[in-house]
């Protein structure tokens, strides 16, 4: 009778798919790329906390196992791991020697996890690269050097697309740095390897063509989902001129699916190399278990026993982990898996029967050298038992996390948030969301509790630190809240947002050149931070430098010009803004842009509703007028203004302007009686007012009485036609 071994063996491997086309297409190719990715995009943001909550859940099932998937492939054997030391020993060293490092230095972490949100999209790129290859050679496809270099020059070129969408502008996430590039350069670059990729892959097929479709099927399958991870949310983004948040988009949907992905392949290689080793008690069920255990073990007990024995920020801790065990992942990776290893190649692109088998004979297991590892490697029932007790501990620790995130994620619900401290106080990110629920409630001195706990945690960190400024701030304990972003800005002085508010507490204080120099330094680092443009600019303009507050009125309406999402930004700021930088630049003598400024203004304020800041508008557009020589389009502007404060109701602004209008009546050499009218109607709105205002035009009043003498009578007589006939001024021949 055959033995099993043999019939594994001699059983024909004749196949071209792994699974099935099926299988392979859907979850191998990445098939089902197209509709998760339109679900996600369609429900994320209505359903971001269900989204958040599954992703995390499916890391436990996706995502770790696919790690542990490489440990389990690399560490199994004594062969593979000193076939593999550098990676296997000297790198793993280094890597916890980095992780320590950065547990105690803080600012390492944004560097070590950038590392890991760049480095990422490249890891996924070189799997469907590498899978392409793989099923053009079990296909029986030729692909000759030119057209594997024109194939990996298209994912090259469609990593560095996504790569330069990363490093364009300000990071939105304070642990993701990123190089800044201006859009006006990135994007033509973007665009410039999008045509790279659509040219390079579309030669390389058609070069490939005589092959069949059939055999093309499943690399064309990998071409598209490169397309729809890579280029179709660059080319979105930049036609909807939304931004991609990295660590989101790095270890979210695209993560799932690269993870399915590898979990597919190698289980397929683990099968076929456990039947050449002769273990033919290899079972599907046991290998995915192992992932999963293992894979719980890789991410979940370390930020946990650092938490709680060292009181460290979980949240940070996290973090550090995960950088490390994807970037040691990356690289072993990198480092096990290749088609010009004979052994992979064998078993991954050959479909004959024993010979492939036979060729890819791994060495087997370390047995017989004795030790921990031979005995819980091995079949006895002690060790039996063991695996399956530290398995159910590693499940349940794996099921707690999942309670803390789920619990720590519910951002609005309070008694979940404290259930979740109550599991890890430590967790800094639990506590600012404590405090900003306390804050939103009114409950001040519970908000400032939790930040200072998630401050504790991590000192270095800048986030709590910040969100206890905050409070501080709507405490109205500025001296503190000072203090504190002095601390703040000595651990992050490039900090944007903390200069910004630091500036508003300096000039509150009254130091305009300090707040001004901070200021100027966050609009250094970030130019497109609009409300450091706009205060710049207003404390500027309050210390008499009106061509650098122009500048800068400028750069802060252009920002908002460009901001298709500018909701939250009140209209009538944007109008203050306009008629500012109107404003200056008539004190420049910019008649022509100070003009279309005016006009901006009175057409933004229109368009508003905001008839009080269009009467203001239209009145200092005709004093400019008035300068620039144009009396008709000047009292056109004051009667504009006029009608507008009638309508608003506000009597003072009313009086200021019908003073305006009065004494441009008077300069423009019109009718006495008409300018007399003005005036007078001026000073009747604002006798219940009284103030230095009322003195003012009073005193004018009084000096046009004794010029006209007895025809002011006739006025004061007849005030309602006077006005009527003023508001008509350069229309008529008055």
């Amino acid at each position: 009778m055959m033995s099993a071994r043999t019939e594994a063996l001699a059983a024909p491997a004749s196949s071209k798919w792994i699974y099935g086309p099926w299988t392979d297409l859907i979850f191998g190719c990445g098939a089902w790329s197209a509709p998760l990715l339109l679900i996600a995009g369609l429900l994320g943001a209505s359903h971001f906390h269900t989204w958040t909550v599954a992703f995390y859940l499916l890391a436990v099932v996706f995502n770790y196992p696919h790690f542990m998937a490489t440990i389990y492939r690399a560490y199994r054997t004594k062969e593979e791991f000193v076939k593999y030391r550098v990676f296997t020993l000297h790198l793993t060293v280094l890597l916890i020697l980095t992780g320590l490092l950065a547990h105690a230095w803080f600012p390492l972490v944004p560097w070590v996890f950038t590392l890991y949100i760049c480095w990422s999209p490249w890891h996924y790129s070189r799997q469907n690269f590498g899978l392409l290859m793989m099923f053009l050679r079990r296909n029986g496809a030729t692909v000759n050097t030119a057209e594997r270099r024109l194939l990996h020059y298209a994912f090259v070129a469609s990593y560095i697309m996504l790569l330069i969408s990363f490093q364009t502008g300000v990071s939105g996430d304070p642990l993701v740095l990123s190089l800044g590039i201006p859009p006006r350069f990135a994007h033509p670059a973007e665009l410039l390897m999008a045509a790279a990729f659509l040219t390079l892959s579309a030669v390389a097929f058609v070069r490939l063509a005589n092959s069949g479709l059939r055999a093309l099927l499943a690399p064309l399958t990998l071409l598209l989902s490169q397309f729809l991870w890579f280029l179709v949310p660059i080319l979105l983004a930049l036609v909807m001129r939304i931004e991609i948040p990295q660590s989101r988009y790095s270890s979210g949907i695209l993560a799932v699916l690269h993870s399915a992905q590898y979990l597919w392949i190698t289980s397929y290689y683990a099968q076929r190399e456990a039947r050449a080793a002769g273990r033919v008690g290899w079972s599907r069920a046991a290998y995915f278990g192992t992932l999963i255990a293992g894979g719980i073990a890789l991410f979940i007990p370390g930020p946990w026993i650092v938490s709680y024995v060292f009181h460290y920020d979980f949240a940070v801790s996290f973090l550090i982990f995960t950088a490390l065990v994807n970037i040691h992942h990356f690289i072993l990776d990198g480092a096990i898996w290749k088609l010009r290893d004979a052994r992979v190649a064998t078993l991954l692109t050959a479909h004959g029967g024993r010979t492939a088998e036979t060729a890819a004979q791994p060495g087997g297991p370390a047995a017989g050298t004795g030790g921990l590892w031979p005995w819980l490697t091995g079949s006895t029932s002690s060790a039996h038992i063991f695996r399956i007790a530290i398995a159910a501990l590693l499940i349940a620790w794996g099921a707690m996390d999942q309670i803390h995130y789920f619990l720590g994620f519910d951002d609005g619900n309070l008694t979940h948030l404290v259930r979740a401290a109550s599991l890890d106080p430590y967790d800094s990110s639990v506590q600012m969301k404590i405090a900003r629920v306390e804050s939103q409630e009114g409950h001040l001195p519970q908000a400032e509790q939790a930040l200072t706990q998630a401050v504790s945690v991590n000192p270095e960190n800048p986030g709590p630190q910040e969100a206890r400024a905050q409070v501080l701030i709507e405490e109205h304990r500025y001296p503190e809240a000072l203090d504190e972003y002095k601390r703040l800005l000595a651990i992050s002085p490039r900090d944007p947002d903390a200069l910004v508010n630091y500036g508003l507490l300096m000039f509150q204080k009254g130091d305009a050149s300090d707040a001004i120099s901070a200021w100027q330094k966050a609009v250094a680092i970030e130019p497109e931070q609009a409300n450091a443009q706009i205060y710049l600019a207003q404390a500027l303009d309050h210390a008499g430098n009106a061509a650098a507050a122009s500048e800068h009125y400028k750069e802060f309406l252009e920002l908002i010009a460009a901001d298709r999402n500018r909701e939250h930004m009140p209209p009538a700021e944007i109008v203050s803004a306009m008629l500012a930088l109107a404003d200056d630049n008539a004190r420049l003598n910019r008649a022509p842009q100070a003009t279309q400024a005016y006009q901006s203004a009175v057409t933004l304020a229109e368009k508003a509703g905001d008839i009080k800041l269009e009467s203001l508008a239209s009145a200092h557009l005709a004093e400019l007028q008035e300068t620039s020589g144009d009396a008709a389009a000047a009292a056109a502007s004051y009667q504009r203004s006029l009608l507008l404060d009638e309508k608003s109701g506000d009597t003072t602004a009313e009086a200021a302007d019908w003073f305006n209008y009065g004494q441009f009546l008077r300069r423009s050499k019109a009718s006495p009686e008409l300018a007399f009218a003005c005036i007078l109607r001026a000073e009747n709105l604002l006798q219940q007012a009284g103030g230095e205002q009322l003195q003012t035009v009073s005193k004018v009043r009084q000096q046009l009485q004794q010029e006209m003498g007895s025809k002011s009578a006739a006025v004061r007589k007849n005030l309602s036609a006077y006005l009527l006939k003023a508001s008509s001024f350069g229309s008529t021949k008055n």
